[in-house]
C-alpha cells in the first residue's frame, strides 16, 4: 500500500508538470511581440508580479522556512526563470517610458523581497513562525493575482461569449488548483491549501461559464482588441503554488 508521503510526492510531481504548462501558456503572446518587434498593447504587469510571487514561494519552500517542500521550490524556481525571460522580452521591445516602469517595479520587488528575507531570518527563529509569515504573504499575493481572470469572466457574462476565454487555459487552471489542493491536504498546509482552493474554484467557475455561453458565442465575429488586451493580462497563471 502506498503511504501518504509517497502519494503526496507523486501528486506534487504531477502538479509540477501542469504548472509548467501554465507557465509556458503565454508563449504565443511573446511570439506575437517578437514578430512585431513591439510589445503593442500587451501589459507586462502580470509577468512582473509573478516574478515576486515565484520568489516568495521559492523562499517559502526552502528547508529553513518550510521543510519538506522541495516540489514547491522546483516548479517556482523554473517558473521564476520563465517569467524573467518574459520580462526581458518586454524590456527588449518596449519604449523607454514602459521600460523605466518595469525597471522601477523590479527594483521595488527586490527591496521588498530583501526586507522579507531579512525580517524572517533575523527575528523569526523557528520554521513554524517563518512559514506563517512567508505563507501569509504568499496567500495575499495569490489572492491579488486572482483578480486578473475576473475581468475576462465579467466580459463573458456581459457579451454571452467565451471567444476570448480559452477553454484549455481555463481547464489547466482548474486542474492546477485542484492537484495542488490535494497535495496540500495530504499533509495539511494551510498556506498552499487556501490559494489553490481559490484557484480550483476560479477555474471551475470559468468552465461553468464556458459551458453556459458556448452555444451563444459567435466565433466568426472579428477580434475585439480590448478583449485581447484583457486576455493578455490573464495569460499568466495566478494560481501556482
Amino acid at each position: 500500500m502506498v503511504d501518504t508521503e509517497t502519494t503526496r510526492t507523486i501528486i506534487g510531481v504531477i502538479g509540477n508538470v501542469i504548472s509548467l504548462f501554465l507557465f509556458l501558456s503565454p508563449l504565443p503572446t511573446f511570439v506575437k511581440i517578437y514578430k512585431a518587434k513591439s510589445v503593442q498593447e500587451f501589459k507586462p504587469d502580470p509577468y512582473v508580479a509573478t516574478i515576486l510571487n515565484c520568489c516568495m514561494w521559492v523562499f517559502y519552500g526552502l528547508p529553513f522556512v518550510h521543510p519538506d517542500s522541495i516540489l514547491v521550490v522546483t516548479i517556482n524556481g523554473v517558473g521564476l526563470v520563465i517569467e524573467i525571460f518574459y520580462v526581458c522580452v518586454f524590456l527588449a521591445f518596449s519604449d523607454w517610458p514602459k521600460r523605466r516602469k518595469i525597471i522601477i517595479a523590479l527594483l521595488v520587488e527586490i527591496v521588498f523581497l530583501a526586507a522579507v528575507i531579512f525580517i524572517t531570518m533575523t527575528f523569526l527563529h523557528t520554521t513554524k513562525l517563518r512559514s506563517m509569515l512567508v505563507g501569509i504573504l504568499c496567500i495575499i499575493f495569490n489572492i491579488i493575482m486572482y483578480t486578473s481572470p475576473l475581468t475576462v469572466m465579467r466580459m463573458v457574462i456581459r457579451t454571452k461569449s467565451v471567444k476570448f476565454m480559452p477553454f484549455y487555459l481555463s481547464l489547466a487552471n482548474f486542474l492546477n488548483g485542484s492537484i495542488w489542493l490535494v497535495y496540500a491536504l495530504l499533509k495539511f498546509d494551510p498556506y498552499i491549501t487556501i490559494p489553490n482552493g481559490l484557484g480550483a474554484l476560479s477555474g471551475a467557475v470559468q468552465l461553468i461559464l464556458y459551458a453556459t455561453y458556448y452555444k451563444s458565442t459567435r466565433w466568426d465575429d472579428g477580434p475585439n482588441p480590448a478583449s485581447e488586451v484583457q486576455l493578455s493580462s490573464k495569460d499568466n497563471p495566478p494560481n501556482l503554488v
